[in-house]
């Protein structure tokens, strides 16, 4: 009866490495699990971009609202009927005056450094986007007036 109730203890110590210890475990079906639901999580991600890029791909194809939209936003493109308008945060910044002592030599003065470019504003449109920030600012002619002689 003793060798019996031995061998039914190794069977079980056993059965509980195998359960817990070896490699297709419960240890490594929970990290599968995990897994599989992290790669769903991003599949779901990826599944919604393509889409969203395929309804872009259509509507470069179809109209001419969308071509003109990424003109705006990703060139800074604007209509020939259209003004463009630059609008600085901060005015130029005025020359230092220094004094000048009796006698002594006239000095040329020094230029101001250039003010940094500031953000830019465009005249409403059909679909207002503004041109991002990493893109240089384009500067269109401002428009003439038909009184005056060119």
């Amino acid at each position: 009866m003793q060798i019996v109730i031995a061998a039914l203890v190794a069977v079980l110590v056993v059965l509980q490495y195998l359960l817990w210890l070896a490699e297709d475990g419960a240890r490594q079906t929970h990290t599968l699990r995990i897994a599989i639901q992290a790669q769903t999580e991003e599949n779901a991600v990826l599944n919604e971009r393509n889409r969203a890029l395929e309804a872009d791909v259509v509507d470069l194809k179809s109209g001419l609202m969308a071509i003109e939209e990424r003109a705006r936003s990703e060139m800074g493109m604007i209509r020939s009927d259209e003004a463009f308008y630059r609008i600085l945060d901060h005015p130029l910044p005025k020359p230092a005056v220094v004094p000048v002592k009796p006698g002594a030599p006239a000095r040329k003065p020094s230029t101001p450094a250039k003010p940094p470019v500031a953000a830019t504003a465009k005249p409403p449109s059909t679909k207002p986007s503004a041109p991002p920030a990493s893109s240089p600012p384009r500067i269109a002619k401002p428009p003439t007036n038909p009184a005056q002689p060119r």
